[in-house]
């Protein structure tokens, strides 16, 4: 099997079956031999300790340049917390691209914030709210984050801890947090992203586990859990759908 982890960051997978690709700027570093060398100064703390980490299973790609594979050529997309940081145009464009390379019965994986979740979390907070009065009050902001915090941020957060001096020349050089793509665009539940699916190409989305699939197996792959096989992203959405023929 062929299987494609988009977007992935550091989060990859050692199978040999799945090719791990990203576009972030630690990445984009470290294939360039003139500011690899410049590490020291660019890099401190623990943006230096990721940059160290990185992992070598990684293909360095703009995904806004479409996926670098022929049509029909793989058998499982898979990606994770990326949708949400994309205009909703952009979001059709980008999951009709992974129809493309897919093969005629072929999976796509796509795991997001759920939306609807984070909406129960928040209600049922409101009903604390109404039953317990000022003792849990002072708590009820912070059920609003899920849903907005990276809607309206608008500095990246590893940049907002930076010096004064650093922290401005990133600032004007990478621009803010919308630029850089760190903030959500959209959220998605069970319902919207299904029609999304299904106006892509898709058939058949079904609601899955961290830790299931239609892909045998799925488990061995550890791309939705951590190191400890436990969820990697609590409170995510996650979904599969089958590409149809001629899609």
């Amino acid at each position: 099997m062929k299987i494609l982890n988009l977007g992935c960051g550091t989060k990859t997978s050692p199978h040999p079956s799945v090719v791990n690709i990203d576009w972030s700027a630690l990445l984009r570093i470290r294939s360039n031999p003139v500011l690899r060398a410049l590490v020291p100064v660019l890099l401190n703390g623990e943006r230096l300790s990721r940059f160290r980490s990185l992992p070598h299973n990684l293909m360095v790609h703009d995904l806004s340049r479409g996926i670098p594979f022929p049509d029909a050529s793989v058998d499982l997309v898979y990606h994770s917390h990326v949708l949400e940081h994309l205009d909703r145009g952009v979001a059709r464009g980008f999951i009709q691209e992974c129809a493309r390379v897919l093969r005629t019965g072929g999976l796509i994986r796509v795991v997001v914030p759920d939306f609807e979740r984070y909406c129960r979390n928040y209600l049922d907070h409101v009903g604390l709210c109404e039953k317990e009065g000022e003792r849990v009050i002072g708590e009820h902001d912070r059920m609003f984050e899920p849903m907005l915090l990276q809607s309206v941020c608008r500095e990246a957060s590893g940049t907002s801890q930076q010096r004064p001096l650093r922290r401005f020349v990133e600032n004007l050089v990478l621009g803010d947090a919308r630029k850089r793509g760190h903030t959500h665009q959209w959220m998605y539940d069970r319902f919207n992203l299904a029609a999304l699916l299904q106006t892509c190409g898709f058939a058949n989305p079904c609601v899955r586990h961290f830790d299931q699939s239609a892909i045998d197996d799925w488990h061995l792959l550890g791309l939705d859990m951590d190191e400890s096989r436990n969820e990697y992203k609590p409170e995510s959405l996650y979904m599969e759908a089958t590409k149809l023929v001629g899609s």
